[in-house]
């Protein structure tokens, strides 16, 4: 494996057991996410989805619309309706404002609970009655804060009072149910309705009051209609805060949407019945002309003996006469209906659908009709610039063109067809040459009385198949789903909520860790001091309490152990040295280490196993083992030095618990350490300590700080550097590395003091005599 390969492993290992050093704290901030998660839920307004689903429906006019455009656009197109259209329509404003106007959704009621309000639809605790119209009501801005007083009585202010922070000054007036109340915005009245959610004493309530116009736009976002490809199938779909008000609002859409599509149809039906009945009118006026002629000319020329005359018109002409009556009866309808289509004072565009026995003249008026009925559904919510309205009116005015030019060609054809019949009439009069003048100007009356007797029969029947037609027009939406709802909530979504707040809770925690640790300078394991000092390692100190600082003669803790372990590991490290007595050189980075804390602890191991010895404080300039050791004794190293009356056993303090170890303190602090650690006193001092002890343990001064150590390193067999635990910064071992490197501290080793103890293996092994049972160990007797 290689070396980069093993790296990476321990890079991941360490990661792995920095955030299981930190489980309780990630666990607490994934626990303190969920419970947002779960507050964020059980406060949120709930939004429920409704879906409904309707397919539009394909009449022959439409089919035949669409043939005629798929012709025209030269290929063969969908006969389905335009649904694309027909969403627009759905999604109206025109059909938005008669959906708000019926289910009063421009007035909504909530009641106020203990942390948030929750509106009422169905059944409100009051409801409230206005004295003026609909139109005045719809552009009210207002919102009405109730409190129920009584069943009789309430209170009424301009702003919320159940509000635990209101800084607005609201006057609040007492009312009883029943009364008129003035305001800005006109008189109404409240009625409660006992029973209901909201309507015990000491509820409130809130009337929110907003235009019409501001809840359509909202419904124009929020419904969402949906339609799949080649299919005239719709689908609708709206999110609501309650189910049955979402129900409400979807199926009011698409009954407002047929009854748009219905009163449309209806509109050409009308139009071809106001056209019959106008031309009943003149024909009716005609007709009774013709018979008041005819009566008049059988009263002065006596002519009362005609049936037995009859015989002598022959059946030719009888049957000239029927085809003379049809073909002017033709050219009349013709005449009429290219006067409807010329006339530009009509309301409408709309053309009569009457039949004058020509398939393509009748087909041209119904796609016609169609194409005028699509225009005007998308000007109810467009203007006349629309590219598509442009389109129709093109579309329209071709149409009308090629009716034009049809309904010409027809009345040509019938008037030649009208002269041959003339023509084949006067040779049959001829033949009857003793038919009498008064007779033959009768008969031309009769004629016409048959004629226009037989359009106003015709337009009869016409008005008839009309009126049966109005009120008969179907819908256009055929409903497949009535809008439905389902039980669940669309939002919030609770497993994404939870999800989320479980990957977030995990997330700050690691992320805050690993960026820590990213910037951490910091040494905190054995790893890090191999890396960055190539010396020896001896051995590490766990941190311990502060209270426990100088280890005991019979001491189980883990730091007890730990200078056991690291005295051992100093006599292997001097095995091969032939001298009597051992020196030790304690020594660091900087102050703050545990320098001298490892200096009197490892003493204090020394002494333990009986081997004299003896702890020299050289560090004087910042003395600490009197502290350590509770030693209240005024001359030192320092007087010793400086003072050659002195002797050794002048300056050194037996410990009274421990006659194995002696004391020499730091002493006076003098204003030049450097120059006196150079004095000859230092080298008679270890020369004559070496004969008596055997161990001597120097506590030095930081080598990075001052060069105190560095003037008496020749003295030490072997040198402990300590390095601290999650206190001193990487960067500053360089010192550390230079010293090894050029071997300026004779057999240099390193230590880590203040190491955390991680779980798994550790210092201290066998049974403690003296640790405290716990309480269930003594029940059962352990």
């Amino acid at each position: 494996m290689s070396q980069n390969s093993i790296s990476n492993k321990d890079t991941i290992i360490n990661l792995v057991e920095l955030y299981l050093s930190k489980w309780k704290l990630i666990a607490v901030c994934a626990l303190i996410a969920i419970a947002i998660a779960f507050l964020k839920i059980r406060y949120s307004t709930f939004l429920y989805e409704a879906n409904a689903t309707i397919k539009l429906k394909e009449d022959e006019n439409s089919r035949s619309l669409a043939e005629i455009s798929s012709f025209q656009n030269g290929g063969f197109g969908s006969t389905l309706p335009n649904v694309t259209d027909e969403i627009q329509v759905i999604k109206s404003r025109a059909i938005l404002t008669e959906v708000v106007k019926d289910l009063k959704l421009n007035i909504k009621y909530f009641v106020s609970g203990k942390v948030k309000q929750e509106e009422i639809y169905s059944n409100p605790p009051i409801n409230i009655s206005f004295f003026m119209s609909d139109s005045l009501i719809g552009n009210i801005n207002k919102s009405l804060f109730i409190k129920i007083v009584s069943a009789q009585k309430f209170e009424l202010s301009k702003v919320n009072t159940n509000k635990l922070f209101e800084f607005t000054d609201g006057e609040t007036t007492t009312y009883s149910f029943g009364d008129k109340v003035k305001a800005s915005f006109g008189e109404f009245v409240l009625t409660p309705n006992l029973g209901n959610y909201g309507s015990l004493p000491g509820s409130h309530v809130e009337i929110n009051i907003r235009p019409i116009h501001s809840i359509v736009e909202s419904y124009l976002g929020k419904i969402k209609i949906s339609a799949t490809e080649k299919s005239n199938v719709i689908k609708l779909s709206l999110n609501e805060t309650i189910k049955e008000k979402a129900r409400l609002v979807l199926d009011k859409v698409i009954e407002k949407y047929n009854a748009d599509v219905i009163n449309d149809k209806e509109l050409i039906v009308k139009t071809t019945s106001d056209f019959i009945t106008n031309r009943l009118n003149i024909v009716s006026n005609e007709l009774e002309l013709v018979d008041f002629t005819a009566e008049k000319v059988q009263k002065n020329n006596r002519l009362t003996a005609l049936s037995s005359q009859s015989n002598i018109f022959l059946e030719s002409e009888r049957q000239t006469d029927a085809k003379i009556n049809e073909t002017s009866n033709q050219l009349q309808l013709v005449e009429y209906m290219s006067e409807s289509l010329n006339d530009e004072s009509r309301d409408t565009d709309l053309l009569p659908d009457i039949s004058i026995g020509n398939s393509d003249v009748k087909q041209i008026t119904k796609s016609h009709n169609d194409l005028v009925f699509q225009r005007d559904r998308i000007l109810k919510n467009s203007s006349n610039k629309n590219p598509t309205v442009v389109k129709l009116n093109d579309q329209i005015n071709a149409l009308k063109n090629n009716l034009n030019l049809s309904l010409g060609n027809i009345k040509s054809a019938n008037e030649i067809t009208l002269r041959n019949l003339n023509r084949e009439e006067s040779r049959i009069r001829g033949q009857i040459y003793s038919a009498p003048g008064k007779e033959r100007q009768f008969r031309d009356i009769k004629r016409q009385q048959d004629i226009k007797e037989s359009l106003y029969l015709y337009l009869l029947e016409k008005r008839e198949e009309t009126a049966i037609t109005l009120g008969m027009s179907t819908a256009n939406a055929k409903v497949i789903d009535y809008a439905y709802t389902n039980d669940d909530p669309v939002s919030p979504n609770e497993k994404i909520i939870y999800l989320a707040s479980i990957l977030l809770g995990l997330f700050i925690p690691v992320s805050l860790i690993y960026a820590k640790d990213l910037v951490d300078n910091k040494v905190h394991t054995k790893e890090d001091v191999l890396r960055l000092i190539k010396a020896p390692f001896i051995g590490d100190i766990p941190k311990s309490d502060l209270k426990n600082k100088v280890v005991k003669n019979v001491d189980y803790s883990p730091k007890a152990e730990a200078f056991r372990i690291i005295r051992t590991n100093v006599n292997f490290m001097l095995q091969k040295s032939d001298a009597h007595c051992k020196t030790v050189f304690v020594t660091s980075t900087t102050s703050q280490e545990g320098k001298s804390h490892t200096s009197i602890n490892l003493a204090s191991s020394f002494s333990f196993s009986e081997k004299k010895t003896l702890l020299i404080e050289t560090d004087i300039r910042v003395p600490r083992v009197n502290d350590y050791l509770k030693i209240k004794f005024d001359k030192g190293l320092t007087d010793f030095i400086s003072d050659k009356s002195l002797s050794i056993k002048d300056v050194t303090v037996t410990q009274k618990d421990n006659p194995f170890l002696d004391v020499i303190p730091s002493g006076t602090i003098p204003p030049n350490p450097a120059e006196l650690l150079m004095s000859d006193r230092i080298n008679f001092l270890f020369e004559s300590a070496k004969k008596e002890y055997d161990y001597i343990i120097v506590d030095t001064a930081a080598v990075g700080l001052v060069t105190d150590t560095l003037l008496i390193s020749d003295h030490a067999d072997i040198f402990l550097y300590v390095v601290s635990a999650n206190n001193i910064d990487k960067r500053q071992l360089h010192i550390a590395q230079t010293m090894y490197e050029e071997k300026r501290l004779p057999n240099m080793v390193t230590l880590l003091n203040g190491s955390v103890k991680k779980k798994g293996y550790g210092y201290g092994y066998g049974n403690n005599p003296q640790r405290k049972k716990k309480w269930y160990s003594k029940l059962l007797g352990r």
